[in-house]
């Protein structure tokens, strides 16, 4: 949706292991009249930065999803987890898989499209390819 522009940043509380563990993806109104939006977001890891070339995460939602009005320049904000890679340097998975790591995600909001977002300071290393989310609310998380 051209309505929203999305941006993502580490979460300041996050599991421990090593990497990134959790993410806050936020949006921005940046047209001229309210929007609203509600749910959980569905999160895609991208290959090599490419949307075409994305890996959809299996998702587990959390919170109850209710309609958040984003006025212009109002902003809404959703938390994901993911399995976090454990150890230094290139980490292991404690179930025994690979880590992957992804430039960027591709976040789909019900109703308001796919936004392809990238960490301001690095990329996302998981394990399993599962993320946990919040719904999309109005109170940014931590």
């Amino acid at each position: 949706m051209a309505d929203l522009r999305a941006s993502m940043y580490q979460a300041h509380v996050r599991p421990p292991g090593t990497g990134v563990g959790a993410v806050v993806v936020e949006f921005t109104n940046v047209s001229g009249k309210p929007c609203i939006v509600q749910g959980h977001p569905t999160v895609a890891g991208a290959g090599n930065g490419s949307p075409q070339r994305n890996r959809p995460l299996t998702v587990t939602p959390t919170g109850s999803a209710s309609a958040v009005r984003v006025a212009p320049a109002g902003k809404a904000w959703t938390k994901l987890t993911f399995v976090q890679v454990q150890g230094e340097a290139d980490g292991y998975c404690v179930s025994g898989s690979e880590p992957v790591t992804y430039p960027t995600l591709v976040v789909g909001i019900p109703g308001a499209g796919a936004h392809q977002v990238a960490l301001e300071d690095g990329s996302l290393a998981e394990c399993d390819d599962k993320v946990t989310v919040t719904a999309v609310s109005a109170t940014k998380p931590s």
